[in-house]
């Protein structure tokens, strides 16, 4: 039983580190994402089925997916052309902002 408790705390212990160092700048996410707004809504939520809203996505995924846009692995012109300037920082941060809304 005590291996058992101590190999699930542990686990856990190395997820919750991996999320903490993962995780991006809320306020500094909030600044980039300003022109994000013009499609994605200024609360991430989108006017139209167009675009999807960004409100309260998991930031793993929106990390995800803006690195997809940025390297090419996943096609839009629009979205490789706002994510081609992003950092990782910046990418991290709009995850950060976007996931906490």
């Amino acid at each position: 039983m005590i291996k058992k408790t101590t190999l699930l705390l542990t686990a856990s212990l190395l997820v919750l580190s991996a999320n903490t160092m993962a995780a991006g700048d809320a306020a500094a996410g909030k600044a980039k994402a300003m022109v994000c707004a013009a499609c994605h809504g200024a609360d991430g939520t989108s006017a139209t089925d167009m675009w999807p809203n960004l409100k309260g996505q998991k930031a793993g995924y929106l990390v995800k997916q803006l690195k997809a846009f940025k390297d090419g692995s996943r096609k839009d012109p629009t979205m490789a052309g706002m994510a081609a300037g992003l950092s990782d920082d910046d990418i991290n941060n709009l995850a950060a902002y976007y996931s906490g809304l």
